[in-house]
């Protein structure tokens, strides 16, 4: 990976900000987290009520919570939702009760291969309640009485989400998804929120070929609402990425579409293996992030994921371990360098036609050899020129070319320019 920069520590520094936010599928936790982002790129947040048919789903009561803790006989706060969101189980119905540890054990999680580590665990679609622990503190209990008390509300409210486009000189869409349901997870998701919203600034300061739409959507009900309300237009989406896990040390990973041979497949593959970074292309699976609800097969949107390690394959996974000590600067550095250069890519994949198809035309009579001059690559850029001629029959993109020729998509890119302001080809 490249040495850190200034803009892997401002990511590192939005992770930290949002880290301690208790955030859910629904709820204000949502409306705080969106409100941060918000300071960074301009939101658009949509309000969507309960009860709201979305596809084959219902939005769901809006879940808030204040206040949440198991104290022993003395008062002491053995679990605290203060000291962490991860404490309670996602949306606990509300409880106020005394009780035996006997009959508090059932409503406790903990992960006994990791003793220290809290747990994350929710209910969404199932009234219940509970707290998650370190299972080191639930060894330290003794029998005896405990006060449990879940100070929450679960009311009919709304889903939120929101988006940013970024204009481009087409309608035609990318759409780039992440998950903002998770609380305390830095990784899982933060670090993909906070890779999102840099990405988004950096494409704001160019003219993009495409429009992008950055979807920040709670996991499965989010990706699922935005659908249902924007299925009219979808069409519209022409390729899309889910960023998630985005901060980790591990390699890069690239989740194909359901089509498996979508251009940002393609891309994707392309980037991956041109920059010499280890990585790893998995088959698309039905499971997974929200990769999988663009691609259902009444959408069939081209639609990858990319991470660095993916779901459940590393063991802080869900776990409190996931913090923000877990991601880096230089990682998510990394990502956004991978997501500007596929975009790059997809960008400048443009279909040329050759006007002069009939032979080689003459290169060096207008000044296309004399702009090599001095250049370290004049070979490779030649070689470009020879197969963009070779290959501009209005069939083929820049990314045909490149994967063909083994060259570098830039300098496959550069050489398209220059025969194109030479008058030798036409998009």
């Amino acid at each position: 990976m490249a040495p850190m920069t200034a803009v892997g520590e401002e990511m590192h520094a939005l992770v930290e900000r949002l880290y301690p936010l208790c955030r859910s599928i629904t709820g204000d936790g949502v409306r705080a987290t969106l409100e941060i982002v918000g300071e960074y790129v301009p939101l658009q947040v949509h309000e969507v009520p309960t009860g709201t048919q979305v596809l084959d789903w219902t939005v769901p009561q809006e879940w808030n919570i204040r206040d949440a803790y198991v104290a022993d006989s003395s008062g002491r706060r053995v679990v605290d939702f203060a000291a962490s969101s991860l404490h309670v189980l996602g949306y606990s119905v509300p409880v106020a009760r005394t009780m035996p540890l006997s009959e508090l054990r059932a409503h406790l999680h903990t992960l006994p291969d990791h003793p220290k580590w809290v747990p994350y665990r929710t209910s969404y679609y199932k009234p219940e309640w509970g707290f998650c622990l370190a299972q080191e503190t639930l060894d330290a209990m003794p029998d005896g009485e405990y006060e449990v008390r879940v100070d929450s509300t679960l009311a009919d409210g709304h889903l939120t989400y929101a988006e940013h486009v970024v204009p481009g000189q087409v309608q035609d869409e990318v759409i780039v998804s992440c998950h903002v349901c998770h609380p305390s997870l830095a990784n899982d998701n933060l670090a993909g929120i906070a890779v999102a919203t840099f990405l988004a600034r950096a494409l704001a300061q160019q003219t993009p070929y495409y429009t992008y739409r950055f979807i920040y959507a709670p996991g499965t009900i989010g990706a699922i609402t935005w659908l249902a309300r924007n299925a009219e237009w979808v069409e519209r989406v022409k390729h899309g990425l889910v960023l998630a896990c985005a901060g980790d040390p591990g390699q890069l990973t690239y989740k194909q579409s359901r089509r498996g041979d979508a251009e940002i497949d393609r891309v994707m593959r392309h980037v991956l293996a041109a920059s010499e970074r280890p990585h790893r292309v998995n088959e698309f699976t039905p499971y997974g992030y929200d990769e999988r609800q663009y691609c259902s097969p009444g959408f069939d949107l081209g639609v990858g994921s990319l991470s660095r390690t993916p779901y459940a394959g590393y063991p802080e996974y869900h776990t409190s371990a996931d913090n923000p000590d877990f991601v880096s600067p230089d990682a998510m550095e990394d990502t956004l360098a991978v997501c500007r250069e596929a975009f790059a890519v997809l960008d400048g994949n443009r279909r040329y036609v050759n006007l002069s198809p009939y032979g080689e035309p003459q290169l060096g009579r207008r000044g296309l050899y004399d702009s090599l001059g001095g250049r370290s690559d004049a070979k490779q850029a030649e070689m470009a020129m020879l197969w963009v001629l070779s290959l501009s029959d209005g069939e083929h993109g820049l990314l045909d070319v490149a994967e063909r020729s083994g060259l570098p998509f830039d300098t496959v890119a550069a050489a398209a320019d220059a025969l194109h302001g030479a008058g030798l080809i036409k998009a």
